[in-house]
């Protein structure tokens, strides 16, 4: 294969199509959704209140946009703000309760130990009531209701750092998730960060839009950028003397190590395996293209998975178990996703296609429960994304609506980050597959390549 070749094929992975784009209809908001079922009315109602405390408004507003972006509640904004009073009054000694108060059990009466107006917030349609107090100028109290039962679920207790403190907002965003377990018992996604590439570099910000920062070295123009699954580390090419070099950079410490046996051909669209200790990646030389794997742990043993020699193979993603491994190939012509053993072996096309008719397809990633692999693909000269379902190899179109492209999930398998040129200049999005609900991650153009982060941990050491 001729190095012209080769190059084209490095352009369409990490380019605009180093990951895959969805499907859906930015008649997003005119409640018309391809490919998704929304089912509305049975998300529960939720209010957040803090009542007269200056002091948690911060607190109060990262956490209730952390709640609505979790898409599985009705916020419910109350009249006034917070001025509706929140408790009913305290009973004196001697006095006996006054009509409608009482235990606050859920056939008892309006105001729970913590003083709630249960009735109240039941008629405004809310199923949980969420009160931010402080308990010292550190500690946060958040205090979460079951309404309909009329009682406190569970009370949570976080020490935050000050308003100032750069781990301010992901402390507040963990406390958030503490009370999506606590009302649900389901994980959140609050405690996430998304990585993207801007103007040959690498930023990252978090899952609600705010907190952007510069990552990678100013001094080389960054591709590719993954994250490990412990979510200590994460992984991007930078272009040295023409070639591409892989590095896998500390999180907590932004120390940054380069990945033995690369940097001497064109290395990108590295991909850590579940246990962390081996990184695939694409590998592009005059022959071709194609997946190979690296121990990062020890710093050794690279191995080739494809021999294309007449076609390219690219783009590799690990399934959650560590046993297969998705990617790219141009065996049938045009970029189709394939999928073969962690070792290289039983290579096979995995999401189906009409020859002729469908359009090539690029940039697959795995869905962190294992059920799925998005990917986008070309339709009628312009990129949208897919769904592929692992267990059927059905695929389902999200995206219709401008082009979409470089899908990534979010660590619950139901949100996905994907730019789009559907506002008018291509910018990092956010869809929730369940509802349908799109939202605008970064509005500034020029973003693309994101990765979703997994959970982050507290801060601490990484470990290989």
């Amino acid at each position: 294969m001729t190095r012209a070749l080769g190059l084209a094929a490095l352009s369409l992975a990490v380019m605009p199509a180093v990951r895959a784009s969805a499907q859906d209809s930015s008649a997003v908001d005119r409640g018309v959704r391809i490919g998704i079922l929304y089912r509305p009315g049975v998300r529960p109602g939720i209010v957040v209140l803090t009542g007269r405390v200056p002091a948690l408004d911060s607190l109060r507003t990262i956490m209730a946009r952390d709640i609505d972006y979790s898409d599985r509640f009705e916020l419910i904004t109350l009249p006034g703000s917070d001025s509706i009073r929140l408790a009913t009054p305290v009973p004196t000694a001697g006095s006996r309760p006054a009509a409608g108060t009482g235990s606050g059990k859920a056939g008892g009466g309006a105001a729970s130990a913590g003083g709630l107006n249960y009735p109240l917030y039941q008629a405004l349609g809310a199923d949980f009531a969420v009160a931010l107090t402080s308990a010292a100028a550190d500690t946060a109290v958040v205090t979460v209701h079951d309404v309909a039962a009329g009682a406190v679920r569970r009370e949570l207790r976080a020490r935050l750092p000050a308003l100032t403190d750069a781990g301010f907002r992901m402390a507040v965003h963990r406390l958030s998730d503490r009370v999506l377990e606590a009302t649900l018992g389901a994980p959140g996604i609050a405690a996430t960060r998304v990585l993207f590439v801007m103007d040959g570099k690498v930023y990252v910000i978090d899952q609600d839009g705010a907190d952007r920062r510069l990552v990678s070295s100013t001094d080389h123009a960054a591709l590719s950028p993954a994250w490990a699954v412990d979510g200590r580390r994460f992984s991007y090419m930078e272009f040295w003397q023409g070639h591409g070099r892989l590095f896998v950079q500390d999180v907590a410490t932004g120390k940054r190590s380069p990945v033995a046996t690369t940097g001497q051909a064109l290395d990108f669209t590295p991909a850590f395996s579940p246990d962390g200790k081996t990184l695939a990646f694409s590998r592009a030389i005059e022959e071709g293209t194609d997946v190979y794997t690296v121990n990062v742990k020890d710093g050794c043993c690279l191995q080739r998975l494809t021999v294309g020699r007449f076609y390219d193979n690219l783009s590799p993603t690990y399934s959650p178990d560590g046993q297969r491994i998705a990617f790219v190939s141009t065996r049938a012509g045009l970029p189709q996703i394939y999928v073969m053993a962690a070792d290289g072996t039983d290579q096979q096309l995995f999401a189906p296609f009409d020859y002729g008719a469908t359009g090539s397809s690029n940039a697959p990633e795995w869905s962190p429960d294992g059920q799925a692999v998005a990917f986008h693909r070309d339709v009628a000269g312009t990129l949208q994304v897919f769904v592929l379902d692992v267990r059927t190899r059905a695929v389902r179109q999200l995206t219709s609506v401008g082009r979409n492209e470089d899908p990534t999930w979010a660590p619950d398998s139901r949100h996905m980050a994907f730019v789009s040129d559907r506002s008018g200049y291509r910018q990092l999005w956010i869809i929730d597959l369940e509802t349908g609900r799109i939202r605008p991650l970064l509005q500034q153009s020029g973003a693309r390549l994101p990765a979703w982060s997994p959970r982050l941990p507290e801060t601490a050491p990484s470990t290989p």
